[in-house]
């Protein structure tokens, strides 16, 4: 029998991402579990209304997501134990200046480069609908045709909620609709 445990997200995990925006002409980063795919060409990013980070993304419209594996975890995790508001970030990644102009992170082996188009608000956060520009990937995490992340290489750090937990991804168990299928 199922117990009912409340009004309970129970869509995690998902992968822990940094967004980088600019801030009166400085990067600022923030650690961000909260994602979405509302389409194949867009995200959503959802920030609680007091990040520092928002001002910067409400006024260039343009923001960063990057991707953490194990590599830049420790990088990316003190990215969201200090607040913009208290503390300078500038200088916590390495970055390039992307073609929209949003930081981007060098230590992401996945980064995409985004352009907000609409702001969906409730009442404690901002969630940013972003349509991704450009996709930068190393070469060493793509498939074999170079086109596509291969996820049997590049292993994203997954964030769950509510023990707030990291997880490490697995491995293929198998195709999307063969399972489904009779033979």
């Amino acid at each position: 029998m199922k117990k009912n445990i409340g009004s309970t997200m129970a869509l995690y995990p998902t992968p822990a991402i940094v967004v980088g925006a600019m801030v009166n002409g400085k990067p600022t980063w923030t650690l961000v579990a909260h994602i979405g795919i509302p389409s194949h060409d867009m995200a959503m990013v959802s920030l609680a209304k007091a990040h520092y980070i928002n001002r910067g993304i409400r006024e260039n419209k343009v923001l960063s997501i990057n991707v953490v594996d194990e590599s830049w975890l420790a990088k990316a995790d003190a990215t969201g134990c200090v607040s913009g508001n208290k503390t300078d970030k500038s200088g916590m990644l390495e970055y390039t200046v992307g073609e929209t102009g949003a930081p981007l992170a060098n230590d992401a082996k996945l980064t995409m480069e985004c352009t907000v188009v609409d702001v969906y608000e409730t009442p404690a956060f901002e969630n940013f609908m972003v349509k991704v520009n450009n996709t930068f990937a190393e070469e060493s995490i793509l498939n074999e045709k170079g086109d596509k992340p291969d996820f049997d290489k590049f292993k994203p750090v997954l964030f769950e909620m509510p023990g707030y937990t990291y997880l490490r991804t697995g491995e293929t168990i198998g195709k999307c609709m063969s399972f489904g299928k009779q033979k």
